[in-house]
């Protein structure tokens, strides 16, 4: 069976940026996904279609395909006292590098990193982490199988490497 719209893949991956690991799966820990869902970056799965089980992939994702360009209106100062919680300052956030969970206005979680600490500001870049970069995917498919219908309805996997209830 090959790799289309409500399909179940499980793959191996090993993701490489700038010649640099940054993330890898195995086959006994392979990421498992519903096709056509939206659940992974367009560039991956666009290049997966029609592959199938036993075959080797790799591939290069140009930022649009992938995490995006980087939004220039994503880095923002925001003011230091939203760092004080119980009226002390968390020190332990405020490092340049730092990646910090916070919330948006409507309350949905979003990481920003810390790019510059000044004396009432702190400058935060919200870009996903891998926006504006080239990625590289090497690995091997290791099982397609037809979605169910619930899975299809529900837009995820269930059972095993998925999304249980």
């Amino acid at each position: 069976m090959k790799i289309d719209k409500n399909t179940v893949a499980s793959v191996t991956y090993a993701l490489k940026v700038d010649d640099q690991l940054v993330e890898k799966t195995d086959k006994e820990n392979p990421l498992t996904f519903l096709v056509g869902a939206g659940s992974m970056i367009p560039g991956f799965e666009k290049n997966l279609l029609g592959k199938e089980s036993g075959e080797t992939y790799q591939m290069e994702v140009e930022p649009a395909e992938g995490y995006g360009e980087i939004n220039d209106e994503a880095i923002v100062e925001l003011d230091k006292n939203i760092f004080v919680v119980d009226g002390k300052m968390q020190d332990q956030l405020l490092e340049v590098g730092k990646v910090v969970n916070m919330q948006d206005q409507q309350g949905r979680p979003l990481q920003g990193t810390v790019k510059n600490i000044g004396d009432e500001k702190v400058k935060m870049d919200f870009n996903h982490q891998l926006a504006g970069k080239k990625l590289e995917f090497s690995g091997e498919v290791i099982e397609v199988r037809p979605a169910t219908q619930e899975e299809i309805q529900h837009g995820h996997v269930h059972g095993a490497g998925g999304h249980q209830h």
